[in-house]
């Protein structure tokens, strides 16, 4: 069963209720909700006589949080780790790639080694009549190396190859699910970039190289979390410069994660609401606009409106494809099929509206 939150109001209406709920020696009255869900208020500031705290105390602390301002932190690697990890879009660290392969081509070549002194070992036993049980069967080659008081050398390479093989597949595995990740886009590079520049965090330069290696960096930000259109909202945010923007689109906690004149922080969930709102008019706009225009065309019941018409349906259709592209966050296959979706729409209406204003003429004929 999923936890059960309640309010301070349910709390105290509670508390007021059955004033000797059961009081835990660390001074906690649990109310019972559920058999495997409880919710804990602390009382520990009543009085003796067991009376609830005001609903405007509890209401204080609840909402109480805190957040500690990156200036708060020492100058160097907390500064730039509290830093990068403040937002997601500033979550970017080296892949190290080369080094990877390096690895990789080490262990590649270390098992081909292995692979030719197994190759090697078969082929020698194989040649002589008395070992040639070694390479049909396991037990033989064991049995043997037991009379000879020593160690089956084909069981000993093979269990270096294991090892090694071990190796390699954990590192192809690392590097595969290395390449999956996505890229910085160049706004969220460039944002870290200003802020080494301003801050300048690190003092020793080859440990704040990093930065300039950008085709061998990584975010940890999702490919399609984040839309360009949004980062475009919230760069027309930041260049306003408006106190009541800010307020807007930026929690109190946000607002006081620094003081510095060069960053800003925006809640992305309602950055995303006004990109909703923009979207949806959008949207409505390529609905109407084509509607009303085909309707204007087609009623004149000609044939050159009939093509006009057509003409309108493929313009719209692309720049419905466009909007859906750049504003939104639309995988190539929902891009498809919302276009073929919005095509087809607008091809009933023209359908409908030219069979239904075709001009009927009636022919009568002479006795």
């Amino acid at each position: 069963m999923d936890p059960i939150v309640i309010s301070s109001e349910k709390a105290i209406r509670e508390i007021n209720d059955n004033p000797t709920a059961s009081i835990q020696s660390s001074g906690d009255a649990v109310i019972n909700i559920d058999s495997r869900t409880t919710t804990a208020v602390d009382t520990s500031q009543n009085d003796t006589e067991g009376t609830p705290p005001p609903r405007l105390a509890v209401n204080q602390e609840i909402s109480h949080t805190t957040t500690m301002p990156l200036q708060d932190y020492p100058r160097g690697y907390p500064l730039q780790a509290a830093f990068q990890s403040s937002e997601s879009s500033f979550s970017i660290y080296r892949a190290f790639n080369y080094l990877h392969s390096r690895v990789i081509l080490q262990l590649q070549d270390e098992l081909r080694c292995l692979e030719e002194d197994l190759a090697d070992l078969d082929q020698s036993d194989h040649e002589i009549e008395g070992t040639r049980a070694r390479v049909t069967s396991r037990a033989s080659d064991l049995k043997q190396a037991k009379r000879s008081n020593q160690s089956s050398e084909r069981e000993g390479l093979l269990s270096k190859i294991r090892e090694k093989l071990l190796q390699y597949d954990e590192i192809l595995a690392s590097a595969r699910k290395l390449n999956a990740f996505q890229r910085p886009s160049n706004r969220d590079y460039r944002s870290l970039r200003s802020w080494f520049f301003n801050e300048k965090p690190l003092s020793y330069e080859p440990e704040e190289k990093f930065i300039k290696l950008r085709e061998d960096l990584i975010t940890l930000r999702l490919g399609r979390e984040w839309a360009g259109f949004d980062g475009l909202i919230e760069t027309g945010i930041l260049k306003l410069r408006c106190q009541w923007l800010q307020n807007i689109f930026a929690t109190k906690e946000l607002r006081e994660k620094t003081n510095s004149k060069y960053l800003s922080y925006y809640s992305p969930c309602r950055i995303e609401k006004l990109v909703g709102l923009i979207i949806t008019f959008i949207i409505f706009i390529l609905l109407v606009l084509p509607v009303v225009a085909m309707y204007k065309l087609t009623s004149i019941a000609d044939r050159n409106s009939i093509f006009d018409a057509i003409g309108i349906l493929v313009v719209f259709t692309l720049l419905f494809s466009a909007a859906m592209s750049l504003l939104t966050k639309a995988k190539r296959h929902e891009l498809f099929a919302a276009s073929a979706a919005y095509c087809a729409v607008l091809v009933v209406f023209i359908s409908n509206f030219s069979t239904t204003n075709i001009p009927i003429t009636q022919v009568t004929g002479t006795g």
